[in-house]
């Protein structure tokens, strides 16, 4: 065989296995992008399901909560009507409803030892902060993989073997508005 027989075996072997490969990596880079940004809706889902947990036991303590400030209004409106002389059967309705409070707030630490609703809150609390800081892992790594796809797609020769065969459009990546108001140096872009 001579030289140029040599050079267009290699052409046609090396030019569809360059493509190929260009293709190949098209796909598995937008099949990268799609896994983490399914990454971010599952830390955003499990921040959810905290939000609600959060929410029922906020509804708990608001309701133990409502329900002492009732008995102390109780009590402050039965102390008020305490007349100025001295009053037995006035004064045991203030004794009553002092009994009730008490009573209430029995309960209320039976059912709440310590308080412990409000250690529950700080930890649901606590829970909603670390999601947020997967969340934000999570899109730190989402658009990495959609700066690669976008290269990908966008620089010669992957972009010639994209518009030819894969047709991805480029996938914006995620940005925060709010956050980025917030400076005052906007880059040339």
């Amino acid at each position: 065989m001579d030289l140029f027989a040599l050079i267009l075996l290699a052409v046609l072997i090396g030019v569809p296995l360059i493509v190929i490969s260009l293709h190949n990596g098209i796909v598995g880079n937008h099949n990268r992008v799609k896994r983490a940004w399914a990454d971010v809706l599952t830390y955003e889902r499990q921040k959810t399901k905290v939000l609600d947990a959060l929410q029922e036991q906020a509804g708990l303590y608001r309701d133990h909560e409502q329900g002492v400030l009732a008995g102390i209004t109780r009590l402050r409106s039965a102390i008020a009507e305490l007349p100025v002389e001295a009053d037995g059967k006035t004064l045991a309705k203030a004794e009553d409803a002092t009994r009730s409070l008490l009573g209430g707030l029995r309960v209320a630490f039976e059912a709440y030892p310590d308080l412990k609703a409000s250690e529950l809150m700080n930890n649901l609390m606590r829970e909603i902060a670390e999601q947020q800081q997967n969340v934000g892992a999570a899109i730190v790594i989402f658009n990495g993989e959609v700066e690669r796809f976008n290269n990908g797609i966008q620089m010669f020769p992957g972009s010639l073997v994209n518009s030819v065969m894969n047709k991805h459009a480029a996938v914006t990546p995620f940005t925060d508005i709010q956050a980025a108001s917030a400076f005052d140096y906007t880059p040339n872009l």
